[in-house]
């Protein structure tokens, strides 16, 4: 498989995301790294955002909340290459009705081979790394060659 490389900056882009039962565990992370998160970009879905930029003095650029398609705005911008890493504080025992987005969120994340912490100890474990304050050669797999078309086949849509 083709791979190519995208070079992160030392300046990270962060998203940060959290659930409702776990936006005070997030506020607490970030409150607790807020001289690192200074250090970065920061984006935020709907209330998440507002609580960090509000509790930490910090800018972030805020997308709709996720259920009204926040999840989906920050997966377009890592698909764009503008996120490079994503904090998702998600609750895994609470169903929500945009489970799918969310889904598709980590998967996009996976696809684009960004770095993804789902709790404080993989978050703290990322974001104390040396690689967050370097450039960093990411490599990115050529998923188009693997949804190439054979030549000759017509693709239906209806």
């Amino acid at each position: 498989m083709t791979k190519k490389i995208i070079k992160m900056n030392k300046i990270k882009r962060i998203a940060l995301i959290a659930h409702d039962n776990r936006k005070i565990d997030l506020l607490e992370w970030a409150k607790y790294n807020k001289q690192l998160l200074a250090e970065h970009e920061l984006f935020g879905t709907g209330t998440t955002g507002q609580l960090i930029s509000n509790e930490l003095n910090l800018p972030v650029h805020k997308f709709k909340s996720g259920p009204l398609g926040g999840d989906q705005q920050v997966g377009a911008k890592i698909s764009e290459g503008g996120i490079d890493f994503l904090i998702f504080f998600w609750d895994p025992l609470e169903p929500l009705p945009h489970d799918p987005d969310i889904k598709a969120l980590l998967r996009i994340a996976v696809v684009y081979n960004i770095p993804v912490a789902c709790n404080r100890a993989s978050a703290d474990f990322i974001i104390s790394s040396h690689l967050m304050s370097t450039e960093y050669p990411r490599e990115l797999i050529d998923y188009e060659e693997r949804i190439v078309r054979p030549e000759g086949t017509k693709l239906i849509i209806s």
